[in-house]
């Protein structure tokens, strides 16, 4: 099993200050495409293509990952106001 380093916040960092309009932050759909990135960088599509071609399950730490990014990207769409550092690797589960 292969992991990857998902740069996350401190990657982002120049991003943080997107929203520089008072009252305007970031959306559920800027979580949502946060969590879709960290998903893509963790190999679970390839992972998941290959079961499907394979038969192999796939590993269930990735299977696992999903979940959790999943309940975190929930979790901070319903949060009002989200968080502007939302990116940050704070909110988001590792894949260790």
């Amino acid at each position: 099993m292969v992991f990857k380093v998902i740069e996350g916040g401190r990657g982002q960092a120049a991003l943080a200050d997107e929203w520089p309009e008072a009252g305007h932050g970031p959306s559920p759909d800027d979580v949502r495409w946060e969590a879709a990135r960290r998903l893509n960088e963790s190999g679970y599509h390839l992972s998941r293509v290959r079961e499907f071609a394979t038969g192999a399950p796939m590993p269930a730490a990735l299977r696992y990952l999903s979940l959790q990014i999943d309940f975190a990207a929930e979790a901070l769409s319903r949060l009002d106001p989200i968080p502007v550092d939302f990116r940050s690797d704070a909110y988001w589960p590792t894949s260790s």
